[in-house]
C-alpha cells in the first residue's frame, strides 16, 4: 500500500476522535498538523497542535490518536508529538511510553 493511502487510513481513524469540549472531530478542528509514515518499520508519527496551549484534554486526545492510528493494519507503532502546549514534554512522554 502506498504511503499516502496509509496516511489517509490514519486520518480516517482520527476523524472519529471528538474534542471533548467542542464535540467536533480533531481532524475537522485542524489539530492534526502532520502525519508521517515509515512503511518499512510500520510506524507513524502524528503531530498534534491543540487550539489552546493550556488545553486540559490534550493527553486524552493524544492517547486516543495513538490508539486509533495503531488500529490501522499497516501501522504497528504510532508516536504522538504534541506541540505548542505548556506541558508538551510531559504529555509526549506519557503518551509514547511503552507499556
Amino acid at each position: 500500500m502506498a504511503e499516502e493511502e496509509i496516511k489517509q487510513l490514519i486520518y480516517d481513524k482520527l476523524k472519529g476522535i471528538a474534542d471533548p469540549h467542542m464535540g467536533v472531530s480533531i481532524v475537522d478542528m485542524g489539530l492534526i498538523q502532520e502525519i508521517e509514515v515509515d512503511e518499512e518499520n510500520k510506524k507513524a508519527r502524528i503531530t498534534i497542535k491543540p487550539t489552546n496551549p493550556m488545553c486540559m484534554s490534550v493527553a486524552n486526545i493524544a492517547m486516543a490518536a495513538r490508539l486509533e492510528a495503531e488500529k490501522v493494519d499497516e501501522i504497528d507503532k504510532a508516536e504522538i508529538n504534541v506541540i505548542d502546549h505548556m506541558m508538551k514534554d510531559e504529555v509526549n512522554e506519557l503518551v509514547n511510553k511503552d507499556e
